[in-house]
């Protein structure tokens, strides 16, 4: 039986960009785009009709930004399964931070090649956040120096096995699933039931939040550096 399409839908407010996404996510197997919008009251309104499995979601974009759109994306209740991939240009988008407080599982540079965004959508449908390596370390160094407003993440690991605190430091680090069950020498299915009760345990919504976790309480700080 064939798997359902990955359905997505592009918010950004450039034409180009959103039309050439569209396109890109249209003629690949296995996805299909569900809509545009242009700002983030349209993508909001799109997500809540459509149900979309990812949101590829800009942050500049007039009236309502990206970040207060996944906000309401991801504190609504209607729309729990919908996951939201930031699209930023890294440098200039300071408020990526306050995007992933909001519940992004993750983001992408917007000169990211063709085929790793394809790839990026894929890992977040899954249920993966996609935090790369190369840049995890400089993203949470900002985000921790930055004040937290609203109901704050986790500030210790108390009931948390020392084998749990093994996963969160790999994940931190920007290990998928698979790399974690190589590594650990657990099967997948192992490495899911670890990651299902460090959500349970730290009060996380995903992985992005498990990586802040483990930064904010010094666990990363301790053992990686």
């Amino acid at each position: 039986m064939t798997p359902d399409p990955v359905r997505v839908l592009v918010a950004d407010d450039q034409a180009m960009l959103r039309g050439s996404l569209r396109l890109l996510i249209d003629h690949t197997p296995g996805m299909t785009g569900v809509g545009e919008a242009s700002d983030g009251a349209e993508a909001v309104e799109l997500a809540q009709r459509e149900l979309p499995d990812v949101v590829l979601m800009d942050i500049r974009m007039p009236g309502v930004d990206g970040i207060q759109a996944t906000r309401e994306i991801c504190s609504g209740a209607t729309m729990a399964g919908v996951r939201v991939l930031i699209l930023t240009t890294f440098d200039l988008d300071e408020y990526v931070y306050a995007a992933l407080r909001a519940g992004a599982a993750g983001f992408l540079l917007k000169d990211t090649p063709p085929a790793d965004v394809l790839h990026a959508i894929r890992v977040v449908a899954a249920g993966e956040a996609l935090l790369a390596p190369s840049v995890t370390r400089r993203l949470i160094a900002e985000f921790t120096s930055r004040p937290e407003p609203g109901r704050p993440l986790a500030r210790t690991l108390d009931g948390v096995t020392d084998r749990e605190l093994e996963v969160l430091g790999l994940i931190a680090r920007g290990l998928s699933n698979t790399e974690l069950a190589d590594h650990l020498q657990l099967s997948p299915a192992t490495i899911k039931t670890h990651i299902g009760r460090l959500l349970a345990k730290l009060g996380a919504r995903d992985r992005a939040q498990l990586v802040i976790i483990a930064y904010t309480t010094g666990l990363v700080g301790r053992r990686d550096d």
